[in-house]
């Protein structure tokens, strides 16, 4: 019966030479480049954390130009109700769902499933739309959502 040698202690040392390789080539790649910027791994400085207050005027127009294009949900709530599964699955075409708002009553406009607004349904380009009738403030926005 012969003893096999175990390869796993080779292999972790070759790959750690790979490692150690690939960063040598990243670090000579950007130092041929420029100078690392400040807070990336290569430059040895400590990231920055994400701040709104910073040491340059422009720095929060820029912090908040990061997120201006990040997509959110936007939708409308006409109203909600409780229902069994038993009437769910009895809908058919034509059925009619009582809703517990009112008509005329407006309807909630909200944002990643927070309210930001309120507001009443118009027609546009024969498509429907909503005209924002009442915005909840911004630091309102705050206090619900730490709230939740």
């Amino acid at each position: 019966m012969a003893v096999e040698e175990n390869p796993a202690p080779a292999a972790a040392a070759e790959g750690a030479t790979d490692w150690a390789e690939a960063l040598l080539e990243q670090k000579s790649a950007a130092d041929a480049a420029g100078e690392p910027q400040a807070g990336s791994v290569l430059s040895g400085d400590a990231p920055r954390p994400f701040s709104s207050t910073g040491g340059s005027g422009d720095a929060p127009a820029r912090d908040i130009n990061m997120v201006l294009d990040i997509p959110v949900q936007l939708s409308v709530e006409l109203g909600r109700t409780k229902v069994s599964i038993k009437h769910i699955l009895q809908l058919g075409q034509g059925s009619v769902v009582e809703l517990d708002a009112l008509a005329g009553e407006p309807m909630d406009v909200l944002v990643n499933g927070y309210l930001i607004a309120q507001g009443e349904v118009v027609v546009v380009n024969d498509k429907f739309g909503i005209r924002l009738t009442d915005v909840v403030t911004p630091s309102e926005r705050l206090r619900r959502i730490n709230k939740g």
